[in-house]
């Protein structure tokens, strides 16, 4: 089983890994637009204005800005590590204990607007780029990713069951014949449902967390919601599809 993380727009700084060398990343496929792509956001530092517009980011934000110039010499971290923010903190990797960790290491993977697709233990270093930023000159991201990408995911969805934990945008970037997919409702004292928001992060880390935890490994949507309901969660089931329900 693959647990498809979100990645986010808050990265840990710093790393103690030597400079991102982007042939020793899992999925050697995406290598040529991996590539492309950091060219691209070290060339576009040079104008802090334009890069601005790109990344939808403002002045404040310049660090960004000094993250993508500096993507070739830059000190990594595992990607596990290099991500924050509420999901991962929900996640929190760092206080799993003994079997859990090599779990961890072995399911979980992050989409990437600029790697693509990374397994735990690739490192990389911070940067900014995000699934609806525009490069200029350039189409969509979605549009660049899903030739290279989407063979990779069918080929991992044909080996190994993948729930899909990415938000909208990052979908976008390559589908994924046959994954289990995650949606969190939440639920009024009138019956009636609404999605989740900001909170939809933590209740997908909580999810991801079960599922690294568990030593089962599951083959299917209903193993899956079994897992996640062992771990307190309320979830129902509709083919592939899971929905937690979450008090509103």
């Amino acid at each position: 089983m693959i647990v498809l993380l979100p990645p986010s727009e808050t990265k840990r700084t710093g790393g103690d890994g030597p400079p991102v060398q982007l042939d020793n990343l899992s999925s050697p496929e995406l290598t040529p637009l991996r590539e492309a792509l950091i060219d691209e956001l070290v060339s576009l530092a040079a104008d802090p204005q334009a890069c601005r517009a790109a990344l939808a980011i403002s002045a404040s934000q310049d660090a960004e800005i000094e993250r993508n110039a500096a993507l070739r010499r830059a000190p990594t971290l595992p990607a596990i590590q290099r991500y924050t923010g509420v999901l991962y903190d929900a996640l929190d990797v760092g206080s799993l204990r003994g079997a859990a960790v090599a779990r961890a290491r072995a399911r979980l993977a992050v989409g990437s607007a600029l790697f693509g697709l990374l397994r735990a233990d690739d490192p990389v270093p911070g940067y900014r780029l995000s699934a609806s930023s525009k490069l200029p000159g350039q189409p969509g991201l979605a549009k660049r990713w899903r030739p290279l990408l989407e063979p990779v995911l069918a080929d991992l969805s044909s080996r190994e069951l993948v729930v899909d934990l990415r938000s909208g945008s990052y979908a976008g970037l390559g589908r994924i014949p046959g994954a289990v997919r995650v949606q969190v409702l939440a639920e009024h004292e009138d019956g009636h449902r609404t999605v989740v928001s900001h909170f939809n992060k933590a209740h997908k880390g909580h999810l991801a967390r079960a599922l690294v935890s568990s030593r089962s490994e599951p083959a299917d949507a209903a193993a899956v919601a079994a897992v996640a309901r062992r771990a307190g969660m309320n979830v129902e089931r509709d083919g592939n599809e899971l929905t937690v329900v979450v008090p509103a």
